[in-house]
């Protein structure tokens, strides 16, 4: 079984932040707390309305992070610009809408949102940056995402995550479509990611997954962390990961 690499979301760190409109907590300085207790990589979603990751914390990650920078962002020309600029390790196209609290799901791959994503792969990649695509593990998705020219997939786990029981530690029907979903991913060549809603109990199904070669984690990672400590709690996620990859 493949190695499995371990993504932290810092975008929360800078939801406090915004709330009160202040400069703390920086989410860069989280994000190199987090690399030093073990993270593989940074994530964070700069939006459109820039509720809590902002364009100076991109632009100084890209200076500062020294494993991978993994940049969600909507297909927009505006973000597809700012991506230009700064030059992520990778480049996550995610759907956005302004009511929305988090992401809802994967991307319209397959119908009306597929030329706009198409546009935004041909143009980061013709940079030289790679591109991954949020996607609902599907059949229909997967197979969207590789006509496409994407390179790599993120399956969408909220829904498993909602329907996690914690009692018996499953949730089959869902647990069911990521296994198939990964599993198709990888036969065409695929690299597969997972995430959303993940935390150090209802990640241990996700990250037994052979196919699934990165998680990426963010919430409950900071929500554990306000009690704590960010160090320990990334050490506690991937102990869970590594145990479950065995």
């Amino acid at each position: 079984m493949h190695a499995i690499s371990l993504h932290i979301n810092v975008d929360h760190v800078a939801t406090v932040r915004q709330a009160r409109g202040v400069r703390y907590p920086d989410p860069v300085w989280a994000a190199t707390l987090c690399e030093l207790a073990g993270a593989d990589g940074i994530t964070v979603h700069l939006r459109e309305d820039r509720r809590h990751i902002q364009d100076r914390d991109v632009r100084i990650l890209r200076e500062t992070v020294r494993t991978v920078l993994n940049l969600e962002m909507g297909a927009t020309d505006e973000m597809v610009a700012i991506a230009k600029e700064v030059r992520p390790n990778i480049v996550t196209l995610v759907p956005e809408k302004r009511q929305e609290r988090t992401t809802e799901g994967g991307l319209d791959v397959e119908g009306a949102g597929k030329a706009v994503a198409a546009r935004a792969i041909e143009t980061l990649q013709l940079e030289g940056i790679p591109v991954s695509l949020f996607i609902d593990p599907s059949e229909g998705a997967v197979r969207a995402a590789k006509a496409l020219g994407a390179q790599r997939i993120e399956l969408h786990t909220g829904d498993y995550c909602n329907r996690f029981d914690a009692i018996t530690h499953a949730e089959a029907a869902e647990l069911s479509r990521l296994h198939g979903a990964a599993a198709l991913g990888a036969e065409l060549g695929l690299h597969v990611a997972a995430g959303h809603g993940l935390d150090p109990i209802n990640v241990a199904q996700v990250a037994a997954i052979p196919e699934v070669l990165e998680l990426n984690i963010g919430h409950a990672l900071v929500a554990r962390a306000v009690f704590i400590g960010l160090d320990a709690a990334v050490r506690e996620l991937r102990e869970a990961i590594v145990r479950a990859r065995r």
